[in-house]
């Protein structure tokens, strides 16, 4: 008897040892994983916030200053949100539909703590652009592994395009943030998780839609694993999901109805991204500029990805990662497949819209960074099975450097440049000659920037005047028109014109050549304030 006691002492030790030792690794591997994780954001942080402080004269400015102009209108005229309202188009109100302001509202909120500084607005985006890393991470750990998950955060974090957009002062971080954020809650109460976190989800893909319209593209994600369910026979769960997402489509359309509203019945009569669809400029158009797809690529070559990350996203398009054993598992590996091709279709609706104002292919990035990170794994591995080996570690080390020597220092470096330093220091001199209340004219490196009015700190126009239908990025066809125009603003009370030497409409007309006679009209008429190198500006008088 006591040898039987002994016997089944010594087992419940062993078996006691067993456990500790399978917790103690398990414990191992989950600090390793959350270590690999840290380093990935720490990575994603060096990159968002180098040069944070930069003005707003990157390649981005035109969209930068809009989206700060609203910030400094929320803080110093208005905090209704519903009203957002840009300083170019005169003394105002200067209302336009556009997005929901989440991103120059939490701005204006720093100017009202700590002051006004221009690259506030590139602190709350890329912090925003952190969120997308850590969701995109758990996200993709649910639907393909831990590896797949470390490779894709690591991707995101590098690429060139997710480092501009995520760093600069636009809607666009905040809209793919709470995107993948409502979709990985989403994914896990689809997979089990707590009731709770489906109005969590819901709350969040929907403020990315109102953050901005292709945000809505998440939803693809929701309707498909509802479709699972019901194929599954899961009525209930699929009947709430349909029922918070009615309630989400409603309070999206509501915004963007009183948007349009706005936009159209308040001068200056503008609703922004209001153009380039394929029901603008019809079916046949679109075919004859075979869907802009060149424009398209010579932006993912020589800005937003370059080479290295092309290969990798066409490897791990080319070859997909091994298909899992159980059911749901193999539902919740499609969902890149599904989140691609929903923005694919957007695409194909909103291609001329979408390769104007290029940012707006940032709704791509989380299935691009799942698939460059799966393809990445591949070249490392050389085997569709991830396995964390030192050959692999040296493999993925070298791809790593490939693609920052590559893609991500010298796409960043250009993307960054600043373009339009010119069009601030208009803006600068401007704000210094100018009196309490006067309204500025200005015409930037970049015809219709409204980066000049931005930087004097005061309200006015850009010239061409713009904010309606009529293109302001080009200048009018003679003088005598121009002359109107000039004409026009003074009677609406503009007190200073300025131009920069260097000012190029979209049609590669230059200022100085084209308005030879608006130049000879405003020595006549106004007073000549500066005449450097680089600009020149004028005092308009009274008639």
């Amino acid at each position: 008897m006591t040898d039987i006691r002994e016997l089944t002492q010594a087992e419940g030790r062993q078996y006691q040892q067993q456990t500790t030792g399978r917790d103690m690794a398990r414990r191992n591997y989950l600090n390793l994983d959350t270590g690999i994780l840290l380093a990935i954001l720490f990575i994603a942080v060096v990159f968002r916030f180098h040069k944070i402080t930069l003005p707003l004269v990157d390649g981005f400015s035109w969209r930068e200053i809009s989206t700060a102009m609203m910030a400094d209108n929320f803080q110093q005229r208005s905090w209704n949100i519903f009203f957002p309202e840009v300083s170019w188009t005169g003394p105002g109100p200067s209302y336009q539909g556009r997005e929901f302001q989440i991103v120059s509202y939490i701005t204006a909120l720093l100017y009202q703590l700590f002051g006004w500084h221009d690259w506030y607005g590139r602190v709350v985006a890329a912090v925003f652009g952190m969120v997308t890393v850590f969701s995109l991470h758990r996200l993709t750990a649910l639907c393909w592994g831990k590896m797949h998950a470390h490779a894709a955060a690591l991707a995101y974090a590098l690429m060139p395009a997710t480092i501009m957009i995520d760093s600069s002062f636009l809607p666009d971080p905040v809209m793919l943030a709470l995107a993948t954020l409502g979709v990985w809650l989403f994914v896990k109460y689809w997979a089990g998780g707590n009731g709770w976190l489906l109005p969590l989800a819901t709350a969040s893909i929907s403020l990315g839609a109102l953050s901005k319209p292709p945000g809505l593209v998440a939803g693809a994600v929701i309707f498909y694993l509802m479709v699972c369910w019901i194929q599954e026979k899961k009525q209930k769960q699929a009947t709430r999901v349909f029922l918070w997402g009615l309630v989400s489509l409603a309070i999206v359309a509501a915004y963007y109805s009183w948007a349009i509203y706005l936009g159209r019945n308040y001068p200056p009569f503008h609703i922004a991204g209001s153009g380039g669809y394929i029901w603008d400029d019809g079916f046949w158009a679109y075919v004859k500029n075979r869907f802009y797809v060149k424009s398209a690529w010579n932006t993912w070559v020589w800005w937003f990805y370059g080479s290295p990350f092309l290969m990798l996203l066409a490897v791990g398009l080319w070859i997909p990662p091994r298909p899992a054993e159980d059911p749901e598992q193999r539902r919740l590996s499609a969902i890149p497949y599904v989140w691609l091709a929903a923005a694919t279709i957007l695409y194909l609706a909103a291609a001329g819209e979408i390769t104007a104002n290029v940012w707006n292919f940032h709704i791509f990035h989380v299935p691009v960074a799942m698939f460059s990170g799966h393809g990445a794994l591949l070249l490392a591995t050389l085997s569709p099975r991830a396995v964390l080996k030192p050959a692999v570690a040296l493999r993925a080390i070298c791809i790593v450097a490939v693609a920052l020597a590559g893609s991500t220092l010298p796409l960043v470096r250009t993307m960054k440049k600043p373009v339009a330093m010119k069009g601030k220091l208009l803006g600068e001199e401007l704000a210094r000659l100018a009196k309490p209340g006067d309204l500025v004219v200005a015409t930037a490196p970049d015809v219709g920037d409204p980066i000049a009015v931005y930087y004097s700190r005061a309200r006015g126009w850009v010239f061409p005047p713009g904010g309606g239908d009529a293109d302001w990025s080009k200048f009018v066809a003679d003088d005598a028109t121009a002359i109107a125009q000039l004409e026009e603003l003074r009677a609406q009370g503009a007190d200073l014109f300025g131009v920069t030497k260097n000012a190029t409409d979209h049609a590669d007309l230059r200022f100085f050549e084209h308005h030879v006679g608006v130049i000879d009209y405003l020595d006549k008429t106004a007073t000549k304030l500066v005449d450097s190198d680089d600009l020149l500006v004028y005092r308009i008088t009274r008639p």
